[in-house]
């Protein structure tokens, strides 16, 4: 049965839960999201409704939500009636976002820090249907998916969401503005699709290249994509001259930093 009056949810540790209190940077992050007339739009883990309550305030908008803790639906439910029937109990890493949303849908929310980088994944597996993600993060995960290459925090989840969209820091939110305060900065970024609708190399070993690379980012490209570049030399039959010529290439003298979006897509298609 549900609560007849509800005056707080209480933050759970296991959940990665820290309440957003400030109504300032909560109606910035909502506005931060540009969408026309009928815009689809999925709010992850909106918790107390901080961020929904200047959501359902956009006409434009048609809001669902998605939120794992009951407790927290038990309260979303009391305090914004207008959420019943678009407001879905359930696990965001495990929803089949299809049987929600026919067409595009764009993705908003803080999201818990610790599963954003699951949540991310989640979205490049709707990018098609995901044209605009706005979303608050910890401060460190933001600028590395923000940077640009050549520095050391750029990384895998950097090449994978640039490949496919446009990423802007907006602007970084203090833990005061939290319900228990993180021991970290936020900062809340804004992902735009591309226009490129498909890579010219094979996605699944530009992921693996990736992956690769950055798993031992000290390393030069040589000695981190030997196991890649083996299966390369036993697959076509190499002599060790052929061989020595191939890992001679500059790109090999390189770290993973060191390479943008083509030139990763360049390495996998050598290494197909």
């Amino acid at each position: 049965m549900r609560q007849a009056y509800m005056s707080e949810v209480r933050p759970k540790k296991a959940l990665g839960q820290h309440f957003l209190t400030d109504l300032s940077v909560s109606r910035r992050i909502a506005d931060s999201l540009l969408a026309e007339e009928r815009t689809d739009v999925l709010e992850v883990g909106p918790g107390m409704g901080v961020l929904t309550r200047f959501l359902l305030e956009r006409p434009e908008i048609a809001l669902r939500a998605v939120e794992i803790d009951r407790e927290s639906v038990d309260y979303l439910l009391l305090h914004y009636p207008e959420l019943n029937g678009a407001l879905i109990e359930a696990d965001f890493l495990r929803l089949r976002l299809e049987n929600f949303f026919p067409g595009n849908f764009c993705v908003i929310g803080n999201f818990p820090y610790n599963i954003s980088s699951q949540i991310f994944f989640k979205i490049l597996d709707y990018r098609e249907r995901v044209p605009q993600v706005v979303c608050m993060i910890q401060k460190e995960v933001a600028e590395r998916i923000a940077e640009k290459p050549g520095s050391k925090t750029y990384g895998i989840l950097s090449v994978l969401l640039q490949a496919w969209y446009d990423i802007e820091y907006l602007f970084t939110v203090g833990p005061g503005a939290f319900n228990p305060p993180p021991k970290v900065q936020s900062a809340v970024i804004r992902l735009r699709r591309n226009g490129r609708t498909s890579l010219p190399c094979d996605e699944a070993l530009f992921k693996t290249v990736v992956k690769t690379a950055f798993n031992q980012r000290r390393k030069t490209l040589r000695n981190s994509l030997k196991p890649l570049i083996a299966d390369k030399a036993l697959r076509e039959q190499w002599d060790a001259e052929t061989l020595s010529a191939f890992v001679s290439r500059p790109v090999f003298d390189l770290r993973p930093e060191r390479l943008g979006v083509e030139e990763f897509v360049d390495l996998t298609l050598s290494l197909a």
